[in-house]
């Protein structure tokens, strides 16, 4: 007789519409707080990087150690890697002169070769499937190089000196719009969700990283010019709001 199946919790995010909701948030914060540490408090790009790479690796450790879900420390990992993901991104394609392209390029490479070890290694990437401390890593260090990726696809797509000049605006919305297309083949089509799910992570940064700059950068740039200790207060005091008032459960996991 078949067995049915045995499903347990897992330690990451159930995927629903909050999820994404709060990722973006949590993005956008990414690039706030990133610069205003880097640009407002003028520590520059090597120094912030130094500072929110520590509070990933404390953060991610503790994640990986514990033993069940805990929606605080999760989404805590998770605003650690766009804190870092926003400042690694530009001391690579600033302070290091690769560029926008060049290190979107580079970032996207580091994304699709994570994600094949992964899959070599363990044989999925499916967030359903991270029963081991091992596939863990691989979620982690993916979504760190996916958020790196997002900064420096956003800074491309804004720049009108050294990228494709569509402004801050322009940008949010050529990624909303991807982002929606990403939801359409979700309902409507039959590709894989795993492939979707990874798309649709990599989208939601750029789409926060612009919304960032365009909140935080000053008017002469096409920025809204508000303050970035504002913004980033406000956008933690919302994903707050949402950890404690909106449902935040495990993912299911079928063995």
């Amino acid at each position: 007789m078949n067995q049915p199946p045995h499903i347990e919790l897992g330690k990451v995010a159930e995927v629903t519409f909050w999820f994404w909701v709060v990722k973006i948030a949590a993005t956008t914060l990414g690039e706030t707080a990133g610069d205003a540490v880097t640009m407002s408090m003028h520590l520059g790009y090597l120094v912030g990087t130094a500072i929110f790479a520590t509070i990933f690796v404390v953060a991610v450790a503790a994640q990986i150690r514990t033993t069940r879900f805990h929606p605080f420390l999760f989404w805590g990992v998770i605003v650690a890697t766009t804190t870092a993901g926003t400042t690694l991104a530009d001391l690579l394609d600033r302070s290091l002169g690769i560029g926008y392209l060049g290190g979107s390029t580079i970032l996207l490479l580091l994304v699709i070769g994570t994600l094949a070890l992964w899959h070599r290694a363990l044989g999925s990437v499916s967030v359903s499937a991270i029963t081991t401390r091992k596939a863990e890593v691989f979620y982690w260090a993916t979504i760190m190089f996916s958020q790196t990726l997002g900064t420096a696809l956003g800074d491309w797509a804004a720049d009108p000196n050294a990228g494709l000049g569509l402004g801050y605006e322009g940008g949010a919305i050529v990624f909303a719009v991807g982002l929606a297309l990403v939801g359409a083949a979700y309902f409507w089509t039959r590709i894989s969700r795993t492939a979707l799910f990874w798309v649709a992570f990599i989208l939601t940064r750029p789409l926060g990283a612009t919304v960032g700059d365009l909140l935080d950068k000053p008017h002469a740039a096409g920025g809204l010019e508000m303050s970035r200790y504002t913004a980033t207060a406000a956008l933690a005091a919302f994903i707050l709001v949402c950890v404690v008032l909106l449902p935040q459960r495990a993912e299911r996991i079928t063995r």
